[in-house]
């Protein structure tokens, strides 16, 4: 078969070159050029009356329900929207030995008894996805193995088993005999991740795909690859840590930002059901500069742990350091805090952290950081059994935030008696065994910490 012709296109303006050059010669952006296969001329008739594609008008279109497809991962099929869709392409990304391979072996190994699946690997061979499977117990699992990096070839063992679910693992070790870059190149990644997304949406498959990231945390590979999948999910969590969180960037067919909580132990990856307490730590007592807040992730309420270590600055320069929260939003709150608060952190230096390894980019955490930041600053415990939420303005109110009572119903749940949230988000009727401490300014919830 003759290779396709290929050329080189600028990733800023979309121009074309012959030739790979260190300058775009269209835009003149430096080191865009990158190599993909030219598209055939289209014919003088072509070119008069375009291509016979149909239109339809909406109304039309029948509309299918897509049945879903159990993982049988409670929390996988959580992050998916409730299980697979066939046809769908789903893109998980994660850094290296975090559990991605472990996590979708044991899926495989699950939908094996029903469906038809392929692991295609491109990283190991067979004898050490067999090794990995008889750690976690899964040797008999009814899953087809295939070690292979040609396109090509999978495409063609595809076409001839004929599976339900194929896991490429990963995508960045793929390659196409349709361009002479390597394995992992911009055009290589692309054009591999577009040709099975094509078929995928013609056979009715469920392609999984397994990306790498890079140091910023982002997928290795050009950005339209995000664009291409249904589904992107990103494996989260330290890797010195026994517990993962898989997150859902993007979902066609299901919500976005949903959550899935996994703890890795000897036999791989198992569903935490009440992923609360992993984000709360244990005192024997009250401890300075701890509040718990309420959190949502998608669906799911969480309650997580917030620290603030505010100290006097050993330098010139006061520090702010988030870890798990947004930076430039804790320099935000802490001078809303003295401005309409009345309290100075300017001479000290204020660390705050999310507990477990938590991500949290809702305005909700507001009131619960100054919280304890307050709390660190004065060496005063907040009273146990606390909880709190709200979104701070800049003008010092406490803005109400969504789905407030189900937040409240959680914190009850676990046992949480005392509540300090919006006034806007006060509950119409008591709930049991909770105090509820609405405050509508900053101030109001600086001076309940006072007393």
């Amino acid at each position: 078969m003759a290779k396709a012709k290929t050329t080189y296109a600028c990733t800023e303006c979309g121009g074309q070159s012959p030739k790979w050059q260190g300058q775009c010669p269209q835009c003149g952006v430096w080191n865009t050029l990158v190599e993909t296969i030219a598209a055939k001329p289209a014919t003088r008739f072509q070119a008069l009356i375009g291509s016979a594609s149909e239109v339809r008008s909406l109304s039309s279109v029948d509309t299918v329900a897509n049945p879903r497809s159990p993982t049988g991962i409670e929390e996988f099929d959580r992050v998916l929207g409730g299980g697979l869709v066939a046809g769908g392409v789903i893109l998980l990304g994660g850094d290296p030995g975090i559990g991605k391979s472990t996590l979708l072996l044991q899926a495989m190994a699950v939908m094996g008894a029903s469906r038809r699946c392929l692991y295609v690997t491109g990283e190991e061979s067979v004898e050490q996805i067999a090794l990995r499977a008889q750690r976690l117990g899964l040797v008999n699992a009814p899953v087809e193995l295939l070690a292979e990096v040609q396109l090509e070839a999978i495409v063609g063992a595809m076409r001839l088993r004929q599976p339900e679910v194929v896991v490429i693992d990963s995508i960045q070790t793929m390659y196409t005999e349709a361009l002479e870059s390597a394995p992992g190149s911009v055009a290589q990644v692309r054009e591999c991740a577009a040709q099975l997304t094509r078929l995928a949406k013609q056979s009715g498959i469920t392609v999984i795909l397994v990306g790498h990231v890079t140091k910023e945390g982002a997928i290795a590979g050009p950005r339209v690859l995000e664009h291409i999948v249904d589904t992107v999910l990103y494996f989260e969590g330290d890797t010195h840590s026994s517990f993962r969180l898989v997150r859902a960037i993007k979902n066609r067919f299901g919500a976005a930002n949903e959550l899935g909580v996994f703890a890795m132990t000897e036999r791989g990856l198992k569903g935490v059901a009440n992923p609360s307490a992993l984000f709360l730590s244990q005192h024997g007592q009250a401890v300075a500069g701890s509040c718990v807040l309420a959190t949502v992730e998608g669906s799911r309420p969480l309650l997580v742990e917030v620290q603030a270590l505010v100290d006097p600055a050993q330098s010139g320069l006061a520090r702010r350091l988030a870890v798990g929260l947004d930076p430039q939003r804790l320099a935000l709150l802490l001078a809303v805090m003295h401005r309409h608060g009345g309290v100075e952190t300017g001479g000290s230096d204020v660390y705050v952290n999310a507990v477990g390894g938590m991500r949290i980019g809702e305005p909700a955490a507001d009131l619960a950081v100054l919280m304890a930041v307050y709390s660190s600053l004065k060496n005063k415990p907040l009273e146990s059994k606390s909880l709190v939420f709200g979104e701070v303005g800049l003008a010092g109110e406490i803005r109400p935030v969504q789905r407030g009572q189900e937040r409240l119903r959680e914190a009850a749940k676990l046992g949480f008696e005392r509540a300090i949230i919006p006034a806007a988000n006060k509950p119409k009727q008591s709930i049991d065994g909770m105090e509820i401490v609405a405050v509508a300014r900053i101030g109001e919830a600086i001076d309940w910490l006072k007393r």
